[in-house]
């Protein structure tokens, strides 16, 4: 099985445009969604990979695994890696949704209908983007176990192997912990490290210059501020690091601030991504119509399913803007929806902007019986039917709130 663009991709998931244009008498009509379950999973991070940002310290991932069941009895399984200062969304608002309002939405639908889904739960409820990305995903892994295919062919095929590089996200540690940990991961085969910084200016830059110091000047070195500077102390900062050979500066300025993200592009010289500011489509217009960023970060969970994040990366595609891959520390399930979009678009550029889908190695347990596969920097999806992930359910069960 090849892992490149072939010169014959197979057909999308159909469109919202064309449901309705497909007749019940094609046999098609094969599934319903008979019932969901809620499984509010917490697992603590490993003490050397515990993150800290400017929206605080990440110890603990208390994150919701749902199940959907067909009719039939295929099963598709998702996950809700929610954060209350990421989303505001938190493990029991997560559940609650799910049972009591997008549920009942979705229940006797067909799970193939990836746009009347989405398009029912988003009548039902605003926003809450992680919390419907787990039910979406669900469905993926639920319709390419029903075709026999990974999620990455329902998406149009592979055009990049299955095999990609990360970076790594060093959080805003002090000095001498960001000396041992860029040290680390220099020596696990490294080539690009993303620094946390968004807090005191003098502290941030030091951190970023020990980096640069232990990476030399051959490696890329990314900074994040998460929303955490305006405008102006992010220029100043930024110019002050100008020795220091940014190559990318993520989310400088605070969330729905267009104009700022907009003004820090034009007076610094790395390159800007958007992240924290980018959930749903209107967001990315926005993105595109201020003229805000060189890259989007996107993943499913953040955009409210892989459709949807899929839709984002063309719409940038369309208007020249790149994009790269996000995180929120996310286990087995969404670490592999995220490996099949990047697998399967094409504007997805992880290979000029490595992202975080290193997800499931920051934690102590793993939820899945055949893991994603991290070595390092590299991270390998499965060419297994659906999201290619066989959850372990006595893990659940042992780490269930």
């Amino acid at each position: 099985m090849t892992t490149t663009q072939s010169s014959k991709r197979p057909q999308r998931m159909i469109s919202r445009r064309h449901w309705n244009d497909r007749r019940p008498d094609t046999g098609m009509y094969r599934m319903k969604i008979a019932k969901i379950e809620t499984y509010p999973v917490q697992i603590p991070l490993k003490p050397q990979r515990r993150m800290k940002s400017s929206l605080g310290q990440h110890i603990v991932s208390p994150y919701l695994i749902v199940k959907v069941v067909t009719d039939t009895g295929l099963e598709g399984v998702g996950e809700a890696t929610v954060m209350p200062r990421w989303s505001g969304e938190t493990v029991w608002s997560a559940e609650a949704l799910v049972k009591h309002i997008l549920a009942p939405q979705v229940i006797g639908r067909d799970p193939e209908d990836i746009p009347g889904l989405a398009q029912a739960m988003d009548r039902a409820a605003q926003h809450n983007w992680f919390t419907k990305s787990a039910i979406e995903m669900a469905c993926w892994d639920i319709n390419g176990k029903a075709a026999g295919k990974p999620v990455y062919e329902l998406l149009g095929g592979a055009v990049r192997p299955l095999t990609f590089r990360c970076r790594f996200s060093l959080g805003a540690y002090e000095p001498d912990r960001a000396r041992r940990r860029a040290e680390e991961l220099i020596a696990e085969g490294f080539e690009t490290i993303k620094v946390k910084v968004g807090g005191d200016p003098a502290a941030d830059i030091e951190r970023v210059r020990i980096v640069r110091e232990v990476a030399g000047p051959q490696r890329d070195i990314v900074i994040d501020a998460n929303c955490g500077w305006d405008a102006e102390t992010a220029i100043s900062a930024c110019h002050e690091m100008r020795d220091l050979n940014i190559d990318v500066f993520e989310q400088p300025t605070p969330d729905g601030d267009y104009a700022a993200l907009a003004r820090v592009r034009r007076k610094i010289e790395p390159e800007v991504m958007a992240d924290d500011i980018c959930f749903n489509m209107i967001h990315a217009q926005e993105l595109v119509r201020n003229d805000c960023c060189d890259v989007i970060s996107l993943y499913p969970g953040k955009q409210g399913g892989i459709q949807k994040c899929v839709d984002i990366i063309e719409f940038a595609e369309e208007n020249g803007v790149a994009c790269s891959i996000g995180s929120n520390l996310e286990w087995d399930i969404a670490t592999a929806a995220m490996g099949h979009v990047i697998v399967a678009c094409q504007n997805m550029q992880v290979e000029k902007y490595p992202g975080d889908v290193l997800g499931p190695d920051y934690h102590q347990v793993r939820i899945a019986k055949n893991p994603i596969q991290i070595e390092g920097p590299l991270v390998t999806i499965t060419d297994a039917p659906g999201l290619g992930i066989d959850v372990d359910w006595d893990i659940v069960e042992q780490h269930r709130m």
